[in-house]
């Protein structure tokens, strides 16, 4: 095992029982509904390379299916990668600030390569999260055909209800059901267990499989045929990156103690399908449902469409928070974001994200119209983001924890040839479907690296309109003329190296300024959350008795920047006598974007990055700035 030494607090989330329950509900909802779908598509006979359905392939393949998940799931995800968390925080995200952390000037281009690797990863998931809750939903419904063949016809109108109510809902929060979440995924969990062990006792020499040489001998003996199935094979771990990227809310050690009770429900569900196969092959179509008393599949239907809707639930909240926390980052734009819980941060509602994966969803559904055919599509974006995620982590080890060389060559070569060989089998499906999800990530990876650039084009052009801010205020302390009117001004800037825009045009056309003058800036600290003794700090910019003064205040990627509260701790002491924070006035520059002809970057990015600044946040709503109380200054700024 890899040696690391974790980022955490110790004993910031403990594993009562209530908060492992709350973890079934939330973190397993993707991974623990995989068995509704994953053995079906395997042997699915539409599959463009289908495997044929035998005694010896159906122990080879849940064989395979048990390994795979003992492999990625519980090795990788739960023994090694949650280890590596930002304080607490995880997911992909995470690493990648550890990687900016931790690069020396020396592996600063190989740490800024893995970054961007990362960052793709991040974009990965956005494609994860739309196919997600289509196939789920898909796959639940479609148990209806089971029940009666008649109500085929249904299955995609009422997949679009739900999705429709699912999407809706969002802006309620999760607060509100989530109590339920857990005891329903409880129930799912011993459900399916139960009828796994129903399955298991028809055939119990399907238990056979749980040994690793039936797996081995199937990709020995029928490579031909395994290589392609590990493109199905894969849906069974599909969630794993939900166990690290909400590794904050619950914490490592209950999201570990909850896998020890999902990894054994999912196991014995494989292991009944599979004694299922073993007694009537022509059972295929649906093997998950069929394993349920007759008297039981309508209610099995309600209870996996209540834990698809909640495995997507999860996914869906985990967008929220990638877009989230790449906006914090500078990769997206700032992006409205309402916070659905007062006692949990990480409960949060982004609209525009909401909006743009309903509309993604109903068009997969309608587009695809089963989770068969989904399935083709759903392994590339899961495959590339554990291949990127391991990949993060083994330099992490290497450079962060000083874990021996051997020892990182050895498990990275491991499990690095396990996650390529998943990722190289979907791309054999790349013409079948598996071009969607890496369009997607394409798409999205363009929109976060193409902002990036534009806003580091836009600061350094804005930097040189500004001017110096220490030769600003010395020509306002030399100017006799300059009026100096009661009250307190905050002059929202991005550093106290230039002059405010806002600040420097109402010198110009007013010829006056408040008596006291904030020049505040926001950092977005390379951490989960910031604490208020560490929230801000103050330079009187070397000329004392102005009543200028700047300020800044830290904001972790998780935080919401909330600027009349962060100056609120301001010490009277630091800011030459008390300022009237109840009634100060908020300056804010906006600039209107419009190409010019420098080369700074293709045209059709120059194009993209303007568009792209149209989604972003009224600023005033953003920093929580009262609307009353607040001027914007407009100018206008090529790219």
């Amino acid at each position: 095992m890899v040696d690391v030494q974790a980022d955490s607090h110790p004993g910031q989330h403990s594993a009562r029982p209530a908060i492992v329950i709350a973890a079934l509900g939330v973190v397993f909802g993707d991974i623990g509904t995989s068995p509704i779908y994953t053995l079906q598509t395997v042997f699915n006979p539409g599959d463009p390379h289908p495997v044929p359905i035998s005694r010896v392939h159906i122990f080879g393949i849940v064989s395979l299916i048990f390994w795979s998940v003992m492999i990625i799931v519980s090795l990788t995800y739960v023994t090694l990668v949650m280890r590596a968390d930002n304080n607490g925080e995880g997911g992909i995200m995470a690493l990648i600030t550890l990687l900016r952390r931790s690069s020396s000037p020396r592996g600063r281009r190989t740490a800024a390569t893995l970054a961007a690797l990362g960052i793709f990863g991040a974009a990965l998931f956005f494609g994860d999260s739309m196919i997600t809750p289509a196939i789920s939903v898909l796959s639940a419904v479609e148990g209806l055909k089971i029940i009666e063949p008649s109500l085929d016809s249904w299955i995609v109108p009422i997949t679009a209800v739900i999705i429709v109510a699912l999407f809706s809902i969002q802006r309620q929060g999760s607060a509100i059901v989530g109590r339920f979440f857990g005891p329903v995924m409880v129930a799912w969990f011993v459900t399916i267990a139960a009828c796994g062990i129903r399955g298991v006792l028809t055939h119990p020499q399907i238990l056979w499989a749980l040994s690793p040489t039936y797996a081995l001998s199937f990709m020995v003996g029928n490579f031909h045929i395994a290589f392609f199935a590990l493109a199905a094979v894969v849906l069974a771990v599909t969630g794993a990156e939900a166990l690290y990227a909400d590794m904050g809310h619950f914490g490592r050690r209950a999201i570990t103690r909850g896998w020890l009770l999902v990894l054994p429900a999912c196991t014995l569900s494989y292991l009944g399908q599979g004694a299922l196969l073993i007694g009537d092959e022509r059972l295929v179509n649906a093997p998950f449902f069929l394993l349920v008393p007759e008297w039981g599949r309508i209610p099995i239907v309600l209870l996996a469409t209540a834990a698809t809707v909640i495995a997507s639930q999860a996914v869906v909240t985990g967008a929220f928070s990638v877009a989230s926390q790449a906006a914090q980052l500078g990769y997206l734009p700032r992006l409205r974001i309402a916070h659905t819980s007062a006692s949990t941060i990480g409960q949060i509602y982004v609209p525009w994200i909401n909006g743009l994966l309903m509309i993604s969803v109903l068009t997969l559904v309608f587009a695809f119209r089963s989770s068969a055919a989904l399935g083709y599509a759903y392994g590339m974006a899961v495959t590339a983001t554990i291949t990127i995620t391991t990949l993060l982590f083994f330099y992490l080890a290497r450079t962060r924890w000083h874990t021996p060389l051997w020892l990182v060559l050895l498990g990275a070569g491991a499990l690095l040839t396990v996650d390529l060989l998943f990722f190289a089998a979907n791309l054999t499906k790349l013409v079948h479907g598996a071009w969607l999800p890496l369009l997607i990530g394409i798409v999205a990876f363009t929109v976060m690296t193409t902002w990036q650039s534009g806003r580091q084009i836009v600061t350094r052009e804005r930097e040189r309109i500004e001017g110096p801010l220490p030769e600003f205020i010395a020509g306002l302390t030399a100017d006799p003329t300059l009026a100096r009117i009661p009250g307190t001004a905050v002059f929202l800037n991005r550093g106290k190296e230039t002059a405010p825009l806002a600040m420097r045009t109402s010198v110009e056309h007013v010829h006056a300024l408040h008596e006291h003058v904030i020049i505040l800036s926001l950092e977005t600290e390379p951490v989960p959350r910031v604490a208020d003794s560490e929230r801000i700090s103050v330079d009187d910019l070397g000329f004392a008795g102005d009543g200028i003064f700047h300020v800044r205040a830290n904001f972790g990627y998780m935080e919401k920047p909330d600027v009349p509260a962060a100056l609120r701790l301001l010490d009277p002491a630091d800011t030459e006598g008390s300022v009237s924070l109840d009634e100060a006035s908020y300056f804010l520059s906006k600039l209107e974007l419009i190409p010019g002809d420098a080369a700074t970057m293709a045209p059709w990015r120059k194009r993209l990055f303007i568009a792209t600044s149209y989604i972003t946040a009224d600023a005033a709503g953003y920093f929580a700035l009262p609307l009353e109380r607040t001027v914007i200054i407009g100018s206008r700024l090529e790219v």
